[in-house]
């Protein structure tokens, strides 16, 4: 008897559904909520426009590996700009070896750079957009140069396009 008394009370114990356990998320975002961007695309345009990486990362949120990209380690005078849409992000003057593998900017071009709220890996972080055309290009931290901003803009090369001064 005491057996099934306890088979049963595990039992409800483990069919209770902890309600202050939920997240309420919501489904459907309105058009009003979603960010409108001058450069707008299908997702087929897009796909069509973009290479795979390309595609993984200003599209898909995705991340590059560590040290894959070619502009790491550019060190030419010129500007980034959005390998989707040609927006310029970053001056090459703003750039700095970080040392994690992914082109770092202590700052952007002013105005040209849209930010959100990322929790995808469990804790905050703040997420970079192109301004222009909504892609991901990665994230800022503040463990940058402290001789200048202090800020780290931790940028995936598949993000950008680089135009040499002069072009």
């Amino acid at each position: 008897m005491k057996k099934i008394t306890f088979l049963a009370l595990c039992l409800l114990i483990m069919g209770c559904k902890g309600n202050s356990q939920q997240k309420e998320t919501q489904a459907v975002e309105t058009e009003e909520e979603k960010p409108q961007y001058a450069v707008a695309k299908t997702d087929a345009e897009w796909r069509t426009s973009l290479t795979d990486m390309e595609y993984y990362v200003l599209r898909k949120a995705g991340t590059e590996t560590a040290g894959s990209s070619d502009l790491l380690n550019n060190k030419e005078k010129g500007t980034y700009v959005c390998a989707g849409c040609g927006h310029e992000l970053f001056r090459s003057e703003y750039k700095f070896n970080s040392g994690t593998g992914w082109p770092s900017f202590d700052r952007e071009i002013e105005g040209n750079v849209a930010y959100d709220v990322d929790y995808k890996i469990g804790y905050k972080r703040t997420e970079e957009h192109c301004a222009n055309c909504g892609g991901h290009l990665g994230h800022v931290f503040e463990d940058g140069p402290r001789e200048t901003t202090g800020l780290r803009h931790c940028i995936n090369g598949a993000a950008l396009d680089f135009i040499p001064d002069g072009e």
